[in-house]
């Protein structure tokens, strides 16, 4: 369990992940839980980064690849060993988010989140709550409420 050093006492407690050579980490509290990759059944006309769905004990769950959504290039080789759905609540959805790798749970302190830069947030990074330094390493964190416009989780609505 990796944590950052500082005085200040208040900590997020974050889920770390990667995809491609970048870490993520996501409020704790919005996870509900981390499984391994599994059968996905596509959903026609679906938005390109929108996998389909899963059924999770008996739930009807959509799925949406991290990698398309945030346009990064397709893996040569996908390792469905390492890969996870980390399943969060994204506005009383429950959806899930196929990822490279969990990694570990972070506590970050903080005084060790900087804001996330304007150039970023003008761009189309609402998503990102801010950026986090954990020794020399910075780690994007990741306010999945913000990942989607308004009316983009239509079709998991439907589908689940």
């Amino acid at each position: 369990m990796a944590v950052a050093s500082s005085k200040s006492g208040e900590m997020h407690h974050m889920v770390g992940f990667t995809v491609g050579n970048e870490e993520f980490c996501v409020d704790i509290l919005k996870v509900q839980e981390i499984i391994r990759m599994m059968g996905i059944t596509k959903i026609p006309n679906a938005p390109d980064y929108a996998e389909g769905v899963i059924n999770l004990r008996g739930r009807v769950i959509p799925v949406i690849d991290f990698r398309k959504r945030f346009n990064f290039p397709v893996a040569a080789e996908e390792n469905d060993e390492s890969r996870r759905i980390v399943v969060v609540d994204i506005v009383g959805n429950t959806i899930g988010l196929i990822v490279d790798e969990v990694s570990q749970v972070i506590k970050l302190e903080r005084d060790c989140v900087s804001p996330t830069p304007e150039t970023v947030k003008s761009s189309g990074g609402a998503c990102f709550s801010g950026i986090g330094r954990l020794g020399e390493k910075l780690i994007i964190l990741l306010d999945v409420e913000g990942m989607f416009d308004d009316g983009e989780l239509a079709w998991a609505e439907e589908a689940a």
